[in-house]
């Protein structure tokens, strides 16, 4: 299996294209060359059943792989046993759209430290991960995974090592590798070919070359500050700001690993996975 390629929620073109309807991506998607999908419900799980069906439907006949972002306002760190409980049950909620449509993962964020230290933060992240891996297992979503993501501002949790111990605690769990966020809170570190070789090699070493092969990832560059990390999101056409596309995409075509890039630029997210994906492409036949 090679790697996909595909955007989070609606770029900008899907309406100047012409399309209106959640049910139209697939057919749009498809204009790019495109195979996967990221839906979005950071503001919550509200959807209609009939249109996400719908969807999936034209996904999957589309050869589209499917995934969810669960809400922003997770909070697995969080000291309130209620916040951690609530968080929870909105993984639930993101399972039950996400067998709807057809999806097979779910992002999450892991939350902050807030005033306790981060080895607190991460021993509660831990366990609440664990308790919604269970969960979600009980009400029949074993074929779900949960991705807990690297995070790009300094006061998050959610570092490549801090990602990586979560995904150890339990084989069910994906890592999503977000370049973008761990360039920014890193304030730049990954400049080429040899920064992120030792983050696949590390990544490997970590969870096995299975579980390492597929990782989910999410890919932009993104400007950032060195007191916060990061700033905001930005296109492929910046140059000041990275890391950039093309080394990641040789090295993934050289290992014959087959991870799912989501592209998040600012609005040109399709455009630039399919820039991501032409990179790929060229790669394997070198």
């Amino acid at each position: 299996m090679n790697a996909a390629f595909g955007p989070a929620g609606r770029p900008d073109s899907f309406e100047t294209m012409g399309y209106k309807k959640t049910e139209q991506m697939p057919e749009y998607l498809q204009k790019f060359g495109l195979d996967a999908f990221e839906y979005q419900f950071g503001r919550g799980v509200r959807y209609t059943e009939g249109t996400v069906r719908a969807f999936g439907e034209k996904a999957a006949a589309a050869g589209i792989r499917l995934s969810v972002h669960s809400p922003y306002y997770i909070s697995l760190s969080s000291v309130e046993e209620e916040k951690r409980e609530n968080s929870i049950r909105y993984l639930e909620e993101s399972a039950g759209a996400a067998r709807l449509m057809g999806a097979d993962r779910i992002v999450v964020h892991t939350g902050s430290c807030g005033k306790i230290s981060r080895e607190e933060g991460m021993a509660l992240a831990a366990d609440t991960l664990r308790r919604a891996v269970e969960r979600l297992d009980e009400l029949g979503y074993s074929d779900i995974t949960l991705c807990p993501e690297t995070m790009g501002k300094l006061n998050q949790l959610g570092s490549f090592d801090e990602v990586m111990a979560l995904c150890r605690e339990n084989e069910r769990l994906l890592p999503c590798i977000d370049f973008g966020h761990l360039n920014a809170r890193t304030i730049g570190s990954i400049r080429g070919r040899e920064d992120y070789a030792a983050l696949l090699e590390e990544m490997e070493n970590q969870l096995g070359r299975d579980r390492a092969s597929r990782f989910h990832s999410h890919f932009s560059k993104i400007e950032y500050t060195e007191k916060g990390g990061e700033k905001r999101h930005l296109t492929f056409a910046d140059t000041v700001y990275g890391p950039d596309f093309e080394p990641l995409m040789e090295l993934i075509a050289k290992k014959g690993w087959s991870p799912r890039f989501i592209c998040e630029s600012a609005g040109t997210q399709a455009e630039d996975a399919a820039s991501m994906r032409d990179a790929y492409r060229t790669a394997l036949r070198a």
